[in-house]
Formats: C-alpha cells, structure tokens, sequence
C-alpha cells in the first residue's frame, strides 16, 4: 500500500509541528473526503477474490481514517491537546471499523490461509489499544505542557507503528490469496501510489 507513506510522512511532520511549536499560527485543514460506504463487486464464481475484496474493503476503512485525519493545531498546548485527541479518535474509529470488518470476513475459502488475517487483526488491536492509551494520556494533560509534549510523542509512535504495517500482508502471504488479490479491484486500488 504505497498511499500510506505520504499520508504518514504529512502526519508525522504535523505532529513533530505539534510537538516543538506551541504557540504557532494555526493552519486550515484540507476539507475531509466523503466516507462512502465500502463494497466491492467481484463475481460469485470466484471465491478467493470475493474473500481478498472483502478483506481490502475492511482494510479501507482504516486507509480512509488515516487519508482524512484532522489537523493538529500547536498553536497552543490546549489546541494541541484538543486537536491531537480528535486525530487519534480518528485513528482509533479507523481501527475499529477495519476489525468489525476483518473479523466479520471469517476464514479464508483456502485451506489453513488465516494465520495472516488474524496476524493483521491482532497487529490493529494492540495499536488500538496504544492509540486509545496515548489520547487518555493526552485528555488527562491538557493544560501542563511537559506532559502534553510527552503524551505527543507516545501518539506519534503509534501512528509510526501503523506506518509500518503492510496491511496486505494477510493475503500475500498465501499464493492462492496473492492470485486473487490481483482478482479483486478494491485490492489493486490499495496498491496504488498515491495521487
């Protein structure tokens, strides 16, 4: 998914924005795309690649979070605070919609294929988890700059954390997957480069 590093490489940078400029001017986030509800039509003789588009549809709603995250505003620690917790509220309903549907999805039409699905689920679950932790972190530091600072730099971990996940990796695992990921257009729109 080679749409995810630029997403990630802006929100890393607002962050670390977030982190050292307190006090700064405020900027206007870009207007959110439309959260269209996620369905892939892919034809019933072909099960494999009904599964694969099911599983990339689930992964789309975290990419879909992740596209339209809110800006952090740093320009004071309250606004930073505020706004940082809104971003990871996003991260978290992200993650939340991506495992109903993964685990919605069930086991894959080929046989002992779903160490990858569940590898994936368990993978969004600790970074939820993380995620939610560091908003807490945040809500609760609202006003002390110093613990605002450090509760910054623990969400700024979990989204580099969620940088680095392949989120395909639960099909391209298993060749019988890898063939009808190519089969299922939702999975091919998720590998494409951005813009």
């Amino acid at each position: 998914m080679r749409q995810r590093s630029t997403v990630f490489a802006a929100l890393t940078t607002t962050i670390a924005i977030g982190l050292a400029g307190c006090g700064q001017p405020v900027t206007d986030p870009p207007p959110p795309e439309q959260d269209l509800p996620v369905k892939t039509v892919v034809p019933q003789a072909d099960p494999a690649a009904r599964w694969a588009a099911g599983y990339c549809d689930a992964v789309t709603h975290l990419v879909r979070a992740l596209a339209a995250l809110p800006a952090v505003d740093p320009s004071t620690p309250q606004k930073a605070s505020r706004t940082s917790s809104e971003l990871l509220s996003s991260v978290v309903d992200g993650l939340d919609r991506s495992l109903a549907g993964l685990n919605a999805l069930g086991a894959p039409p080929v046989p002992s294929a779903d160490a990858g699905r569940k590898d994936v689920i368990g993978q969004f679950a600790e970074i939820r988890a993380e995620a939610e932790n560091a908003r807490r972190r945040i809500d609760a530091a609202r006003g002390n700059a110093t613990a605002t600072k450090a509760a910054l730099g623990e969400a700024r971990a979990t989204l580099d954390r969620i940088d680095a996940l392949d989120y395909l990796s639960g099909l391209k695992d298993v060749p019988a997957l890898a063939a009808a990921e190519q089969r299922a257009p939702a999975c091919r729109e998720l590998d494409q480069p951005a813009g």
